[in-house]
């Protein structure tokens, strides 16, 4: 085991000691290395010992699978994010909300589906869910702001169910476990499944929690999976171009799109924000940590990957499963280790290597440029055209830009500054570039004011 293992599980024995955690299963996943694991404690079964294929509730963390799985149906153009759901579904009430809305909930559903299900322990069947919707409030008028919602969820997954013909579940381990092998994820429990507790407050005992089918909320807390699943998962989060590089589940420009920042948690305090599915976790200088907790009686979990930062090795997810409700210590956990890995077992750092130089009719661009009195310096790397501010930090991406189809002297800005806008090239009879117009504002060689003067060309006030 090596030295940042053995801090690993230091950590997690910690947490599982100081948490009171009957059962604690951890897992570390990285491009470069072999997967972590690690279990703590009892199963409570015993008949099947705690081991690394005991599986747990996940509760919350079945969201993102059912996030995925809307983000397929838009892609296959079954869908689009701002339709209004009752587009796709009959129903009573709040169909104009949209998809978008629901999924980064901001549509104002209430919590839970109608009634005190959580008193009865028996949640409503899809049908009767979608039926009662009348019954239940819009708590915030749309997009007013976060409001976390288990029954915006659900409704979603009935979407997607209806739309591809099968019952929630069936679409979801056609669609997603079974192309990324997440074969220990499953919708009951199963010989495997350790016991969830509520633990005592004032002394060690602890109660046993009743199970609870979420039925027509499925989509929003069902599943059961080990620690080594979700920790794949959580990776394929972060870098589903080295955990699914043939974007059999979804292509990266999609998990791109779902981890972009719709709203944050708390106006005051904007320590976490929400995309589509997806809890964003600011870690650090431009580093994130991307995926969703879960709580059930008995259960709660964290699952989340890492990006960006200094030593991350790509596909590092790290997912930390408790069979304790009220063990909220485990929630810091997961991003504890995922900063150690990238400290203790940082990645290799690639050499450099002489590459290709810029094509003929872009050597002219490299250099120094000048629009609204600020320098940009633009320079080619791995095969496409960058720029960057002059003053920027070295770690803050540089713009990219890709030529639009049979136009080289036209070209889209793919990432970075100005994403989506328009660089335009001037050249004169010859082929030499006059200026440059970048989201419509003029380059030039030298600093201008706006009226093309250059500044070397003042006046004294």
């Amino acid at each position: 085991m090596s030295a940042a293992e053995q801090r690993y599980e230091r950590e997690a024995r910690k947490i599982q000691s100081t948490a009171r955690v009957p059962a604690l299963a951890v897992a570390v996943h990285r491009a470069d290395r072999s997967l972590w694991t690690c279990t703590i404690g009892d199963s409570g079964n015993p008949e099947r010992p705690l081991d690394a294929d005991s599986r747990f509730r996940i509760g919350s963390v079945t969201k993102t699978f059912t996030a995925v799985l809307v983000m397929q149906a838009r892609n296959d153009g079954l869908l689009d994010l701002d339709d209004p759901v009752g587009k796709h579904l009959d129903l009573p009430a709040h169909g104009d909300a949209t998809i978008r809305r629901l999924l980064s909930h901001t549509a104002g559903f209430q919590r839970e589906p109608h009634g005190d299900v959580w008193d009865m322990l028996e949640m409503p069947s899809p049908d009767r869910m979608l039926a009662e919707l009348e019954r239940a409030e819009r708590v915030l008028p749309n997009a007013r702001r976060y409001h976390y919602s288990n029954l915006a969820l659900g409704v979603l997954g009935q979407v997607v169910a209806r739309m591809r013909g099968g019952s929630w579940f069936e679409v979801l381990a056609d669609r997603v476990l079974t192309p990324l092998g997440l074969y220990s994820t499953s919708y009951h429990p199963g010989p495997e499944a350790v016991v969830g507790y509520l633990v005592d407050t004032y002394s060690d005992a602890a109660r046993p929690e009743p199970p609870t089918d979420m039925a027509g909320a499925a989509p929003a807390a069902q599943l059961w999976s080990t620690a080594a699943d979700m920790a794949t998962w959580a990776a394929f989060l972060v870098s589903p171009e080295i955990v699914d590089p043939d974007g059999k589940v979804l292509p990266a420009a999609t998990l791109d799109e779902m981890r972009w920042p719709l709203t944050t948690i708390d106006e005051q305090l904007w320590t976490a924000g929400f995309g589509l599915g997806l809890i964003l976790q600011p870690a650090g200088k431009r580093v994130v940590h991307i995926g969703h907790d879960g709580a059930m009686p008995g259960f709660l979990s964290a699952v989340y990957g890492r990006r960006g930062g200094e030593g991350n090795p790509g596909a590092l997810g790290c997912a930390v499963l408790a069979s304790s409700g009220t063990a909220m210590e485990i929630a810091d956990l997961p991003h504890d280790l995922l900063r150690l890995a990238a400290e203790l077992d940082p990645a290799e750092i690639t050499p450099w290597a002489i590459g290709e130089p810029a094509p003929d009719e872009y050597r002219q661009v490299l250099g120094r440029w000048w629009g609204e009195g600020f320098p940009y310096d633009f320079s080619w790397h791995d095969g496409t055209l960058q720029a960057r501010g002059a003053d920027s930090p070295n770690d803050r991406p540089p713009a990219v830009f890709q030529p639009l189809p049979g136009t080289p002297d036209v070209l889209r800005t793919v990432s970075g500054r100005e994403a989506g806008e328009l660089l335009r090239i001037t050249r004169d009879e010859r082929g030499v570039i006059l200026r440059m117009h970048w989201a419509t504002y003029r380059l030039t060689r030298e600093q201008e004011a706006f009226d093309g003067v250059p500044a070397t060309h003042g006046e004294r006030p």
